[in-house]
């Protein structure tokens, strides 16, 4: 493979040797090979369309390009760093394969346009990849919701027992802030399949090409409008990385959940051994390690976001060599959050629930206070007279270290006549998620209700 660089005219020594290293981006970068030799393969199937090429000189790179890419696969391919990039690798490795064809390839176009396209064409798929973990973790919550619709844990506000909500509607949370971030990647995909191809360094070429063609082979919706802008435009990264961190975000809180339930003091479910490990000292120790990673892998995913912005806020347009550091926070995020989603995914069917230990805790804290305050609502009581007497009944409960449900009759038509014997049906835990029996409320009904239509819209 020659290591002649492309602007060796112009110059009139070599360049630095640590300076060659420096710049050169063939260490992360060759991972686009596919996409660059796919790009390729367009560029040349229409520039023969064009005339530019001929239609020998078209079959003669395909068929180079095709056994380069097999060179590849097979790891016998050599990568250059003098040669900078995964685009000028390929080329050149292409002319020292069919001859004087391989220059040609080149013909109106950049290295500028040619690899914002494979970046394209990666993230396009990497959005699917991503897409389609985010609904395996959905079905796989669902699944959990279905299997625990009727058991009944403790609901928190401020980390203080508050009402008693069933685990399935819990999971049917978590789906719900899946859903939006499939929707947000299905949006930013759109901003992704754009082609820059054509736009050249950064004003265009003077060759007859035909861009919506290339578009079309390329499956892009459309070729970018603008050259200057085409080359230059790093806003599909930065929004696949925001769209990422809110995943995160949402992996993250999912997490803090698991770790705090899986934990000795709560005891809610337990996690299967495969995705826990011991300690080196403390021989009793399962450690949750695989939401603890995901939460540390979070802060990795918003540093990303952060590093991109920060890349581009200072560029003017056209392209600028700061423009190669789109490349790593990008592929580090896309693979972070495909591995943390498959391990979500695989981790979920095998959560336990430890529904004696629920159902204590829920029992704890005066749940069901505001079922109280509610059925004396409905006798006729004004609300904040109803949440003083249920204070009131609360403070006695807390005096003699029992639940609401476990005073008397008697003990209750003290703070207020209204109580009847009915009473004790509302301060049942299963009363009282049976209660809330609307779309959005934690019912054993509702939860069903409501995992047909989640199904029906991961199938729509």
């Amino acid at each position: 493979m020659s290591e002649k660089k492309p602007w060796a005219g112009r110059f009139s020594e070599p360049t630095d040797a640590f300076v060659e290293a420096f710049t050169a981006s063939v260490d992360f970068d060759r991972r686009l090979y596919r996409q660059d030799i796919e790009g390729s393969v367009a560029h040349a199937t229409m520039l023969a369309r064009q005339g530019v090429l001929t239609g020998a000189e078209r079959d003669l790179i395909v068929a180079g390009l095709e056994r380069i890419r097999d060179r590849i696969e097979r790891g016998e391919f050599e990568w250059s760093v003098a040669l900078e990039d995964v685009h000028m690798n390929i080329e050149a490795a292409l002319t020292a394969d069919i001859g004087d064809a391989g220059k040609k390839l080149h013909t109106g176009r950049s290295r500028n346009d040619q690899v914002a396209t494979d970046v394209r064409l990666w993230l396009r798929g990497e959005i699917d990849e991503v897409v389609g973990g985010i609904e395996r973790l959905q079905h796989a919550l669902i699944d959990l919701a279905e299997r625990e619709a009727d058991t009944i844990l403790p609901g928190f506000t401020h980390l203080q027992t508050a009402q008693p909500v069933t685990f399935g509607h819990h999971m049917l949370a978590w789906f719900e802030m899946l859903t939006r971030d499939r929707e947000r990647f299905a949006d930013c995909r759109k901003r992704v399949n754009v082609m820059p191809l054509g736009a050249a360094a950064l004003a265009g070429t003077t060759y007859p090409v035909d861009r919506q063609y290339t578009a079309r082979l390329l499956g892009f919706d459309r070729p970018a409008e603008n050259s200057l802008d085409a080359v230059s435009d790093r806003d599909f990264a930065i929004e696949f990385t925001a769209a990422g961190s809110i995943l995160m975000m949402h992996l993250s809180r999912m997490s803090e959940e698991l770790v705090i339930w899986s934990s000795a003091q709560f005891g809610f479910i337990t996690l299967s051994d495969a995705f826990c490990t011991g300690s080196s000292i403390m021989p009793q120790k399962k450690n949750p390690d695989v939401p603890e990673l995901v939460r540390g892998k979070t802060g990795r995913v918003y540093g990303h976001l952060v590093a991109l912005l920060t890349l581009m806020k200072g560029q003017p347009l056209a392209y600028n060599k700061d423009n190669q550091e789109d490349k790593e926070p990008l592929f580090d995020t896309a693979d972070n959050l495909k591995g943390c989603l498959r391990v979500f995914a695989d981790m979920m069917p095998a959560v336990t629930c430890n529904h004696e230990n629920m159902r204590a805790a829920t029992l704890k804290g005066f749940s069901t206070a505001t079922d109280l305050a509610d059925y004396l609502v409905r006798k006729g009581l004004p609300f904040r007279d109803a949440h003083e007497v249920v204070g009131k009944a609360v403070a006695l409960g807390v005096a003699r270290g029992c639940d609401l449900a476990e005073l008397s009759l008697a003990d209750l038509k003290a703070f207020s006549p209204l109580v009847e014997d009915d009473v004790f049906g509302v301060l049942t835990l299963e009363g009282s998620v049976a209660a809330r029996d609307h779309i959005g409320g934690t019912a054993p009904a509702q939860v069903r209700a409501a995992i047909r239509r989640a199904r029906e819209r991961l199938l729509g």
